[in-house]
């Protein structure tokens, strides 16, 4: 008996120091899984800086940058930041981390969208036709940026080291990340500002602008915001008014925009607008969408125009 007893307790010994043993492996790489997600975060968000550096740098001070190199470097820092946000997407949040990954999935969201559009508006900016419109257009995206920086300050950063800390991992807290680096690019003067110091920004040459452009949206009355949902009631139905710009130097006829929802797409057209004058087309979506819905609109392009980025946009409808 004494012999069992004892061979009893080494099993049940062997058992325990088995179980602690694989939940040991266990632990060791749940704790892996959160460095090696926090060191990835860290990747993107040193990168994310230097790019914002780039971009306001050149914005700040373009020297003897020429419209087109300006353009170019934009459209530069666009790209990039479009990929961190498709890095930090195809992330996977270990752990207690879903929380903290989706707060941060929205706030590269906002910094792509941001500089999608004041990639987009760019051009328009730095020539004569629309160029007011377009630097507060630019202005306004800059807030996008800024709340891209309040939730990631305020929520991520908060919420992954919170989890590093509950999990004693203490060497991989995030760095901090300020894309806007001054509030004073909120103000669409210091932006006028800063383009109009750019080689040929603003001196009359519009070379390559003619056309139109799509100048604002509303629904039932109500301004759409691109990469923010808009909620509004459609009892007696959804209308749509769009604004589009003759960004040209001739008068334009005949000009068509359409807007796509839920695979079906429908027309207005706007018979005349004169030259850097905004005409307004009436769209009522029929049938009326319901729940959330997300609008493809686009300026169909004239006669020999040959910048077309500004001519369309994608809104996110709520109809309740």
């Amino acid at each position: 008996m004494l012999r069992r007893a004892l061979a009893l307790g080494g099993g049940l010994l062997l058992l325990i120091l088995l179980v602690l043993g694989v939940k040991g492996c266990l632990d060791a790489r749940a704790n892996r899984e959160l460095s090696d997600y926090a060191r990835n975060v860290t990747q993107v968000v040193e990168e994310t800086r230097h790019t914002s550096s780039s971009f306001f740098e050149l914005l700040e001070d373009p020297g003897s940058s020429s419209v087109t190199d300006f353009v170019e470097q934009v459209n530069a820092d666009r790209s990039a930041v479009d990929a961190y946000a498709t890095r930090i997407d195809d992330l996977s949040a270990p752990g207690d981390m879903s929380n903290a990954q989706s707060n941060l999935e929205l706030s590269y969201q906002l910094r792509a969208n941001a500089m999608d559009e004041i990639a987009d508006k760019m051009s328009t900016a730095l020539g004569d036709a629309g160029a007011e419109k377009a630097m507060a257009g630019i202005a306004k995206q800059m807030q996008k940026l800024l709340a891209s920086d309040v939730i990631y300050e305020t929520v991520v950063r908060p919420e992954v080291d919170g989890v590093l800390a509950d999990n004693q991992i203490s060497d991989s807290d995030l760095p901090k990340s300020t894309f806007l680096p001054d509030e004073k690019w909120l103000d669409e003067g210091t932006v006028s500002d800063a383009l109009g110091a750019i080689s040929g920004g603003g001196s009359g040459d519009a070379s390559g602008l003619h056309g139109t452009g799509l100048a604002g949206v509303s629904v039932n009355g109500t301004e759409l915001i691109e990469g923010a949902p808009t909620t509004i009631a459609g009892e007696e139905g959804v209308e749509l008014e769009v604004d589009v710009e003759n960004q040209g130097e001739s008068t334009e006829s005949g000009v068509t925009v359409a807007v796509t929802f839920e695979g079906t797409t429908i027309k207005g057209e706007i018979d005349e607008i004169p030259p850097l004058e905004v005409g307004t087309a009436i769209i009522p979506l029929t049938p009326t969408p319901s729940g959330e819905v997300t609008l493809d609109i686009e300026v169909e392009a004239v006669d020999g125009e040959q910048v077309t980025e500004n001519n369309e946009a994608a809104y996110s409808l709520l109809v309740e």
